[in-house]
């Protein structure tokens, strides 16, 4: 009997496991440490037309020559990236498209050679570029759901596939990018006003970091609580945008104790503005605010962690929350 080759990217049908259910999805500080000797990739389901008419939805279908298959776009993750990250610029690099990252949709594994290929999958619009023929990706199709599902190769595609048509049907009218600010200076070593007290150096990094973490998201506006450490958190991604902070104290601990039917009202006044929003808050104000947001919306959700640094990517449909990816760190997950 013939010696069985170990399985290769074109094998990854065989011992997949799908980690795809469910609208909380999460991406760990350590996205590899669960795997031995994991390789680290990310993609997205690839899409443009009228996200609130499916029938006009078109999804990118790619052929890559060197293993002549037609499969979703990915990479592997490069040194210093995030997986967010990684996600844009291989969509970028594999099919010369400037892309907005929406859900998360989780995570597939499957063997290749002796080790576990791991690829976080979002959905992913267009917004500008163009093909052009490259080393990895010799023709793209742009193809209905039902035809695009038809075209992919690998069954493992067609259930990732499957999870993005499941949040097509309940598209994002909001997003917001709910932000702990970056690691402080410890309270006890602090004797002046609290709202003053800096990011330290870990912070300063943190913040730096959202920033290449963030960008595929395509944020429009930024926010801030009233602390120093939430808006040196928000500087950053704000310098790179281009964008005015907008600061209110009504985003912060203080508000959300001593006043939250404020807190929650200037809260929804963002969401129900609709676009991509980013929000600066702090520790005790994040899992309180999305407590309520779960209990009044339709995705229920336990505990409730917000480490510094950390991301919540809050998506709403006309005002109720539908779904929620929680990002630990924005530090490179390689």
């Amino acid at each position: 009997m013939a010696k069985q080759s170990k399985p290769h990217e074109i094998d990854k049908d065989q011992e997949s496991a799908l980690l795809v259910n469910g609208r909380h999805q999460i991406v760990p500080a350590d996205p590899a440490k669960e795997y031995k000797r994991a390789i680290l990739a990310a993609g997205a389901v690839l899409w443009r037309g009228d996200i609130n008419n499916l029938d006009s939805l078109e999804i990118a279908v790619i052929h890559r020559p060197h293993y002549d298959d037609w499969s979703l776009a990915k990479g592997k993750i490069d040194s210093g990236e995030s997986l967010p990250t990684t996600a844009a610029r291989e969509i970028f690099e594999e099919t010369g498209y400037q892309v907005r990252l929406g859900k998360l949709l989780g995570k597939v594994t499957y063997p290749i050679l002796d080790r576990t290929k791991v690829v976080y999958y979002w959905t992913g619009e267009v917004q500008e570029g163009e093909f052009a023929t490259n080393s990895e990706v010799d023709e793209i199709r742009w193809l209905p759901i039902a035809q695009a599902r038809e075209l992919l190769s690998y069954e493992v595609d067609r259930h990732v596939l499957d999870k993005a048509e499941k949040r097509f049907r309940c598209p994002a009218t909001t997003r917001i990018l709910y932000i702990r600010h970056g690691r402080a200076y410890q309270r006890r070593n602090w004797s002046g006003d609290d709202n003053l007290r800096p990011l330290d150096k870990k912070g300063r990094r943190q913040a730096e970091m959202l920033v290449p973490m963030l960008l595929p998201y395509q944020p429009t506006a930024i926010y801030s609580a009233e602390p120093d450490r939430c808006q040196a958190t928000a500087a950053p991604l704000a310098d790179e945008l281009n964008l005015e902070v907008t600061v209110d104290p009504a985003f912060g601990d203080n508000v959300m104790r001593e006043d939250m039917v404020a807190a929650k009202a200037r809260f929804m006044e963002i969401v129900n503005a609709g676009g991509v929003s980013a929000v600066v808050s702090q520790g005790t104000a994040i899992p309180d605010m999305i407590a309520w947001l779960s209990a009044n919306g339709t995705l229920p959700l336990d505990e409730i962690e917000a480490k510094k640094a950390s991301v919540w990517v809050l998506s709403f449909n006309d005002g109720q929350l539908t779904g929620a990816d929680y990002l630990v760190s924005p530090l490179p997950a390689k």
